[in-house]
């Protein structure tokens, strides 16, 4: 005590007063928890400790972040970020009301309660985000302790004895519960989180019958966020899960909390838009009705929603979520949980975009009038046999089948079928360059790492990929990979603000050349890296010289480790959630050149694609059969229509960027006359004299079996066999150049730089380019201005 007192000579008085404060506080812990840290370290390390984690914290977010995900979220596998802990690490024994149970040490008593089955109250404290002990609501009694602690940012002790329904824990959470809803407008009758709201809940178990507050209470103005997420802020209650969640997973530091006390208010500093692709989150994450949705505001209680399982397929992650309908009709989308693939996030285009599935929706057969050469209703007769007519009396080699980007396994192995029974060789996948991807093997166009795996790498390289646009929630996997865990991240192609720190090594893809020489500065890293990770955008799949790009990056590869005897860092990150299982069902061509536009194409069958705009009827005398269920780009240039079914509206399968097939649920039916796609498949077999051998769902799924055995594990990944770039060695010696030249020595590429194949995050499909809630996304995002 004569050396502290000795040292704080000089100091002011506010510096001189926390220094005694902390002295204090550090002898108090000290003797309150002096038997049970003489049990494991001794009282004077365990006191130092419980200081730290009480008072001491001055760690800056990001460190919190890392330490949230190893630590604190990681214990009981709940929390995104760490690994499983080992199971020789030691355990302690602790008591909740009276039972004993052994936890890890350095979790939380939040965490131990949860262990032993008790439910403890919480606002402010989620397992992914890092720990903030603003609500109080978590307070518990612990032996020994002058007063209630908060469980959440309290870590447990050997033998330390937990109480949680004591008379001063329920008068404890009263108190706080008095307190939160102070200020909280009565707005329950008019508030969409009505039904759902934490604040309803626990004010019902842990609230008085009674308020004594009698004087005015305070309002806050509403915030501007944008056209995703509506603010009522005088609801708030301060407990910054959406601070930490746009700071420590989204990566953008735009919300926080400024004034103190009763002037304290949640917001943008300057007034801005959110700008982030996660921002739809913060509005499953508010514990009230202070962010809510936008677009489902006053359409619909939570008790008259029907949920059904399902699958995003508007990117190539396969994100887990849940389609609420109400009637006919889907009222909103939110996420699953789902550890391997998206956790308990989406992106914005997977949640708000549903309102495109009511809008440009095929809803009835057309057929173009020859007089007229316009689109009219027809029969489905009558669309039938047209198209039967046309199938069976074409040549096969004049033969062509399109698969779209959000085509389902059914379908695509129901149209294989037909036009491999016609005599058709020639295959087509929207977005992918069929002349050059070789699908013998899957590890040359999935994710071999897994979505997870990308965590484990310590360099990674991006090439032709823009992240954040492509797959946001991957993005922020990667995000966290970084602040976290210190992974290195490079990029070669144009992109965006990451949200994290990346070194760019430039846009042409000569730079490969390089990388593979030794020349450029950043092989020595890859060269260095215990785990390095390539992931290609899908992009590059449709690119003139994409054979090429992908022997160089299969030679880079094997070069520097890439994919070794334990670990496999090649991965293809592809747009949509049909591209992949177009490829395990082998729908490209089985010769080596496809029919140009002049070697007499006659009849083009589209499953979906809004790309193919060289295939449409006015570009040649080409009959076009146009199968989907949004009348824009491949419907307008079709001489027949079929009106299909939207992935919300059928029972599907469909396969994620990491070779993960899952299975999405109709919600809803689909609009007037349309139907499920393979059963209109199933229809046109008929009529074009090639039955097929399968009229259930359940024989189709036998079939998709039989075709890849990727099919007959639904949600699991199956690990693919790496050739060590023996997939495209074909390709060795010269390069074709773009006028069909030969040469020699390096690889020469196409001059166009790299790119994502992603321009417009909100607008990337028919269902997003329908909806309205999207094509407002898109002006905000390039004016600045919700309105």
């Amino acid at each position: 005590d004569a050396l502290f007192f000795s040292s704080v000579k000089g100091l002011s008085s506010n510096t001189l007063l926390l220094c005694v404060r902390r002295m204090m506080m550090r002898r108090a812990i000290a003797r309150v928890f002096a038997s049970s840290s003489s049990s494991s370290r001794g009282g004077r390390s365990s006191s130092a400790t419980i200081e730290t984690c009480i008072i001491g914290n001055t760690t800056t977010n990001e460190s919190r972040v890392a330490s949230s995900s190893s630590s604190s979220s990681s214990m009981f596998s709940t929390g995104g970020g760490g690994g499983p802990l080992k199971e020789e690490e030691e355990k302690v024994p602790v008591f909740v009301d009276g039972r004993e149970v052994h936890v890890h040490k350095g979790v939380t008593v939040l965490q131990a309660c949860e262990h032993a089955g008790v439910h403890v109250p919480r606002f402010c404290y989620h397992p992914r985000l890092s720990i903030a002990g603003n609500c109080r609501m978590c307070l518990v009694e612990v032996e020994k302790s002058p007063k209630p602690v908060a469980s959440c940012a309290m870590p447990v002790m050997p033998n330390m004895n937990i109480k949680t329904t004591t008379d001063l824990v329920k008068k404890a959470r009263e108190g706080v519960m008095e307190f939160l809803l102070i200020n909280h407008p009565l707005d329950c009758p008019i508030c969409d989180q009505g039904g759902e709201c934490e604040l309803q809940d626990q004010s019902m178990i842990f609230g008085s019958d009674r308020s004594r507050f009698t004087e005015g209470k305070r309002a806050v103005e509403d915030k501007e966020l944008g056209p995703l997420v509506k603010t009522v802020m005088t609801r708030c209650i301060h407990c910054t899960r959406c601070v930490r969640f746009a700071t420590e997973v989204a990566g953008v530091q735009e919300l926080g909390v400024t004034g103190r006390g009763g002037q304290a208010e949640i917001g943008t500093y300057v007034s801005k838009l959110l700008s982030s692709e996660l921002s739809g989150n913060v509005v499953d994450l508010c514990p009230v009705g202070a962010l809510t949705s936008k677009p489902f505001a006053f359409t619909a209680r939570s008790w008259e929603l029907k949920p059904t399982e399902s699958i995003d397929v508007l990117d190539g992650l396969g994100s887990s979520i849940r389609v609420d309908s109400k009637g006919s009709e889907v009222m909103r989308i939110t996420p699953r949980l789902h550890e391997g693939v998206n956790e308990e996030w989406i992106s914005d285009k997977a949640r708000f975009s549903y309102d495109g599935l009511k809008r440009q929706r095929l809803d009835a057969p057309y057929a173009k009038n020859p007089k007229t050469n316009k689109l009219e209703k027809v029969t489905w007769e009558t669309a039938l046999e047209i198209v039967g007519e046309q199938l069976s009396k074409a040549d096969p080699r004049n033969l062509r089948a399109v698969a779209g980007k959000l085509a389902d396994c059914e379908s695509i192995v129901a149209l294989k079928d037909i036009m491999t029974s016609l005599g058709c060789v020639n295959f087509e996948v929207e977005g992918v360059n069929a002349d050059a991807v070789n699908v013998d093997s899957r590890s040359n166009y999935i994710m071999n790492s897994n979505i997870v795996g990308v965590e484990d790498a310590d360099v990674i390289l991006m090439v032709g990929a823009d992240v954040r646009l492509e797959a946001p929630v991957l993005n922020a996997r990667l995000r966290r990979a970084n602040v976290a865990g210190g992974v290195k991240m490079a990029t070669l192609g144009h992109h965006g603000d990451l949200t994290y720190p990346v070194e760019s090594l430039g846009t042409e893809a000569s730079i490969i050349n390089d990388l593979l020489s030794g020349k450029h500065a950043f092989s020595e890293t890859l060269k260095n890296a215990k785990n390095p990770c390539i992931i290609v955008g899908s992009a590059v799949l449709n690119r003139p010289d994409c054979a090429q790009l992908l022997k160089s990056l299969h030679q880079l590869s094997d070069q520097y480790g890439v994919v070794n005897n334990d670990w496999n860092g090649f991965n293809v990150l592809q747009a949509s959630g049909g591209t992949t299982g177009a490829l395990d069902l082998g729908f490209v061509s089985t010769k080596s050149k496809h029919i140009s536009e002049n070697d007499g194409l006659k009849v083009v069958y589209n499953l979906g694609s809004e790309t193919t705009s060289s295939y449409d009827s006015e570009s040649g005398k080409k009959f076009v059969i146009y199968q989907g269920h949004h009348g824009d780009a491949g419907a307008a240039g079709a001489d027949i229509v079929l009106p299909g079914a939207a992935y919300t509206e059928k029972d599907a399968t469909y396969v994620n960027t990491e070779g993960r097939a899952q299975r999405a649920l109709a919600a809803v039916a689909p609009p007037g006359l349309a139907r499920a796609d393979w059963k209109i498949l199933r229809a046109v077999s008929e009529f074009a004299m090639v039955p097929l051998k399968y009229n259930t769902i359940e024989q189709c799924r036998e079939r998709l079996a039989e075709v890849s055995p990727t099919f007959n594990a639904i949600d699991d990944v199956e690990p693919s066999l790496w050739l060590n770039g023996a997939s495209y060695a074909h390709l060795a010696g010269g390069t074709p150049t773009a006028k069909g030249k030969k040469t020699s020595g390096a690889t020469v590429f196409a001059s166009e730089p790299l790119t994502s194949s992603v321009g417009n995050f909100y607008m990337t499909d028919a269902i997003t380019k329908a909806s309205a809630t999207m094509a407002r996304c898109s002006k905000a995002k390039a004016t600045g201005s919700a309105f």
